[in-house]
Formats: C-alpha cells, structure tokens, sequence
C-alpha cells in the first residue's frame, strides 16, 4: 500500500518559489511529508514551519534535475503521490521524476488529492476531473489554493544528506550564465510589478495604441503587462498574459490596473 504524499520544492539560496508554500500545505493536509532540496535549503524549510509535520532538508548546489530525480527517487517510490509547484524548476523536475518512477503527471493541477486531481487546460479555460488509477506525479499552479498555517503544527526539519551522481547516464543541460529579468516575458506569477489592461481600454479608435501605450508604461516601470479574459478572448494579448481565476493567480507587491471594472481578483 502507498504511503502517505510528499511535497517536492525547490529552492535556490533559501528563495521558496512562487507555489512552495502552497504545494506543502496541499500535502500536509492530507498527513503528508515534504523535501525541500537546493540551496539554503535549511532555512528555507523553516518558513514553512505549520503546513506539514516533517521536512527533510537536502542541500545541493546548482540545479540539475535529472541527477536530483535519480537521487530522490527512492524517496518517493512508496508515495501515494508525489506534488510540485508549477514553478520553473519543479515542472522541470517533475517531469524527471515522473519518468524515474514510471508514474504518470498531472500538471497545471488546482486541487490534488489522492483519488481525484482538478488540472486546468486550454489556457485555464477548462478544468478536468482525473480520477487516477495508481500513484502519480502532479504540479499545482500556484496562487490557487492560498496558504493557512496552523500554529498547533510543530514542522520538524531534518536534514538528509545524498549521494548525486555526476549525471554521465544522462547530463543536464550547463548554465553558462543568467540574464537579468525582462519584465515583458517574466511568468505573471513571478511578476513583483504589474499593470494591468481590462475592457474600458477597449473603447477607442485605437485599441492598438492604447495597448502600445500600456506596454509602454510598464517598460518604464519594470511592471509585466497582464489584462483581463475580454481583452484576451479578443486577441490583443496572448491567454499567458490573463490575470483572474481563469488565468494566471498574481500576488505582485504592485498592481496598476486600467480600465478594468473592479471583479475581486484585480
């Protein structure tokens, strides 16, 4: 018989990502357990003290997920499903996984459980009821579930040391540097800043224009341009660029909206 779920975050230099909470508190609901590996992995465990009973704590450098899946797989073969945010780094690492432990993967999931899994698909357009029939691998978007941490939860952190191989069987991909954040394609998610477009901006001549100048904006705000599902069901920006239950969950330490009639999630 599987054992309880596990939480698979993550981290570099301590920095949960957008869904780590989350993914945890989804987990520890149902009595599970969570790994957070990377750097400063220690630390960033202990911000997630009250959303599950027990974190082990991996620290590696770098980020090379098919040397990590096979390290951690073992881990997990027992689980009655193994759960990641759709972050960056974890529908990279999900994937792995899922192929080590010949599970199948449940991505762009809203509710995971362990007989039921909502995922959205078509842009957020349509939500599927999965009824899997075994253990499996599943992302939950993030911003979606929120985050309540129980102070009657004492998380004990431990930390677990493994063995990663030098990734001859199958090599990861080199990183040969990082640029620096373009607000105009950084995932909604991630977005610190953000304006936002509705239908009012709709009323024009020019509608181009009126976006043009939006993008403007942000350009010298550092913001991501996101708008509502009118402006994108009318093709003047991409269904990526949806804000709203339908869209992309934000959580932005600055939000401009623009024409946008008020609907609770802008």
């Amino acid at each position: 018989m599987p054992s309880s779920p596990v939480a698979v975050v993550c981290v570099r230099d301590a920095a949960l990502p957008a869904g780590g909470a989350e993914v945890v508190a989804e987990v520890g609901a149902l009595g599970g357990r969570a790994i957070v590996l990377g750097s400063g992995s220690v630390a960033a465990a202990a911000q997630l003290q009250g959303l599950c009973q027990g974190i082990d704590a991996v620290e590696v450098d770098g980020f090379a997920p098919s040397a990590w899946a096979r390290a951690i797989s073992p881990l997990l073969a027992d689980a009655a499903f193994v759960a990641m945010p759709a972050s960056p780094d974890g529908r990279d690492l999900a994937v792995q996984l899922a192929a080590n432990l010949g599970r199948a993967l449940l991505s762009n999931a809203l509710r995971i459980g362990v007989d039921e899994v909502v995922v959205t698909r078509q842009g957020g357009l349509v939500q599927h009821v999965v009824t899997p029939d075994g253990p499996f691998v599943a992302t939950l978007q993030p911003g979606v579930r929120g985050v309540d941490v129980d102070p009657r939860i004492v998380t004990k952190i431990a930390t677990l040391d493994l063995e990663f191989d030098d990734g001859a069987r199958s090599p990861d991909a080199i990183t040969q540097g990082l640029l620096p954040l373009d607000a105009t394609t950084i995932d909604l998610a991630d977005a610190p800043r953000l304006v936002g477009g509705g239908a009012g901006l709709m009323r024009t001549d020019d509608v181009a224009a009126r976006f043009r100048q939006l993008r403007d904006i942000g350009a010298v705000l550092g913001a991501s341009m996101g708008a509502t599902r009118v402006v994108t069901d009318a093709g003047w920006l991409g269904h990526d660029r949806q804000i709203g239950t339908t869209g992309v969950m934000v959580d932005p330490r600055l939000y401009l909206a623009f024409g946008i009639s008020g609907a609770g999630q802008h």
